[in-house]
């Protein structure tokens, strides 16, 4: 099945401790179901101190489940994704204004 959410995409959280948060997203794990959005879901973490590091305890974005995060459409509201041809491409639409995703 096609990806409904890509790297790179502006999307929305829909539940949890961020509902209504906008993010990038910067990491997704297919096999997990999960993807990492910039700035959002974030923990800190420990680190211990390196030769190439400093120690300390950092901030860290942790993977959000992909049925809490729905793509934003160019409104910044959330919306479905669908897939039509255009030409002899697939592309990705959002089903609330109709504008395909993939430019």
């Amino acid at each position: 099945m096609a990806a409904k959410i890509r790297k790179g995409d502006k999307v929305v959280v829909l539940t949890g401790k961020d509902k209504g948060k906008t993010g990038e997203v910067t990491q997704i794990m297919p096999k997990d179901g999960k993807a990492v959005v910039e700035g959002l879901n974030m923990a800190v973490r420990h680190v211990r101190q390196s030769q190439t590091s400093q120690g300390g305890r950092q901030p860290k974005a942790l993977p959000i489940d992909l049925s809490n995060l729905a793509v934003a459409d160019k409104n910044g509201k959330p919306t479905r994704v669908g897939f039509r041809m255009e030409g002899d491409k697939k592309v990705r639409f959002a089903k609330t204004t109709g504008d395909a995703i993939d430019a």
